[in-house]
């Protein structure tokens, strides 16, 4: 065996080594990949818990209660330990004029301290962490609802592209068959080639929207899969049916709830936001008021010598301050009368959101019917418009229509595919606008 054929026993010998390893390893990356079989509402709780923006709400809400309890814990006594050494350098003085020499030995203190300050300004404050706490409590459950609705739209949509893509397929298979008997004929000379070349034309039409649609769909899938928080190993298979979610059962449930304005996200946000700004005005008043401290103090010294010395330090001391403002030049009265337009601020936005709520409960009402009823008619008209595609197509084979009439009946499927798509994205908006309106977590 020459040195050239063994070279390629060698090479050959390697790409089947690659080979194998690249399909083992193709093999183990399948068998790896999970198969997620959600419905709507599985879909939703899976946001909830992997989704994470929503996560990043919930962690604000843990934040706002450590910053409460670090106002909070600033108002409880304070607890502090030290220890020092200090070496004089075998330095003495003398005491007065009677000529008596004082050794300076080296030496170690320690001492603990303990204090506690409390003035109106820290109680107040503690009362604007709380309601700060409480308004992240409200912002979180408004994030709840908002995902749950983000999740609907991307769940329908992921459906209303494979529903859309079946239809095209199925037409697009019937018109391949009318394309070959088409061709079968032009040959024969029972029909002009041009006819053939319009369905050709169509069939290319239709192939082109079923790669637009899969784009789409791919889209779509995507976009759930993100909202869901799912990594890349996992296959997401959607098990609910469109009829299930947009069906006038449900719409009908979301029309004939009932507003609660005390329920809604960004009215309770509202009052809050008065609230706080009530608590500054408060705040801001409370640069008037005194603050009271007290400290204790326990300290010992230890000299490292033998040496006659002098300790005047105290062990135990105890302090009490009151301190009270007296002259800022105005400032203080500024601060407060500041706060007060703020507070008179939010007041108003309060009144004004309640008397726009009412209206805007009543509009989203209305795109809501208004969508339903859009979306029924499109409905409809897509089985009607496919009806009629496999009806021209049936009497094309038959030659009792033309390519001309084939070719407008598959324009009219499109155009009435893509009418269909809009309406249902539009309705599932409406309800999904009006249910976080409501605060319902459906």
């Amino acid at each position: 065996m020459n040195r050239k054929t063994l070279i390629t026993v060698f090479l050959l010998f390697l790409h089947c080594g690659l080979k194998a390893q690249t399909d083992v390893a193709d093999s183990v990356r399948l068998d790896t990949v999970d198969y997620i079989q959600v419905g709507l509402l599985q879909a939703q709780d899976y946001a909830i818990a992997h989704n994470k923006s929503f996560e990043n709400a919930s962690l604000d809400v843990k934040k706002a209660r450590v910053q409460r309890w670090q106002t909070i814990a600033a108002m409880l006594p304070q607890v502090d330990a030290n220890g020092t050494y200090v070496n004089m350098l075998d330095y003495s003085t003398e005491l007065g004029q009677t000529g008596m020499k004082i050794a300076m030995p080296s030496y170690i203190t320690g001492g603990v301290t303990a204090s506690i300050a409390v003035n109106g300004q820290m109680v107040v404050g503690a009362l604007l962490n709380s309601v700060a706490l409480d308004m992240q409590k409200i912002t979180y459950d408004k994030s709840q609802t908002e995902l749950r609705g983000n999740v609907t739209k991307s769940y329908v949509a992921v459906l209303v592209m494979q529903e859309i893509l079946e239809l095209l397929r199925n037409s697009y298979a019937n018109l391949e068959k009318v394309a070959e008997q088409t061709h079968k004929m032009a040959e024969v000379g029972t029909v002009e080639s041009t006819a053939a070349d319009q369905i050709d034309i169509r069939l290319t039409a239709l192939q082109n929207s079923i790669k637009a649609n899969e784009r789409n769909l791919k889209l779509a899938t995507n976009s759930l899969r993100v909202l869901m928080g799912m990594n890349e190993r996992e296959h997401l298979v959607l098990v609910d049916k469109i009829e299930d979610i947009m069906s006038e059962e449900n719409v009908l449930v979301a029309l004939e709830d009932h507003f609660v304005i005390a329920d809604n996200h960004n009215y309770r946000l509202l009052e809050k936001q008065v609230e706080l700004a009530k608590k500054n005005v408060h705040l801001a008043a409370w640069a008037y008021g005194p603050t009271l401290s007290f400290a204790y103090q326990y300290s010992t010294r230890e000299y490292l010598s033998d040496k006659a010395t002098m300790n005047m330090n105290p062990p135990h001391t105890i302090s009490l301050t009151l301190a009270m403002p007296i002259l800022s030049s105005g400032k203080r009265l500024a601060g407060v009368k500041e706060k007060k337009i703020s507070l008179e601020q939010a007041r108003n936005t309060l009144l004004e959101t309640k008397d726009n709520l009412s209206i805007q409960d009543q509009q989203l009402r209305f795109n809501l019917a208004n969508a339903y009823e859009t979306y029924a008619n499109e409905k409809n008209n897509i089985k009607v418009v496919q009806h009629v595609f496999d009806n021209t197509a049936n009497k094309y084979r038959t030659g009792s229509a033309s390519a001309l009439e084939l070719a407008t009946a598959s324009n009219d499927l499109i155009s009435a595919q893509s009418t269909y798509v809009q309406a249902v994205l539009t309705m599932i908006q409406a309800q999904v606008e009006l249910n976080i309106f409501l605060n319902n977590k459906r």
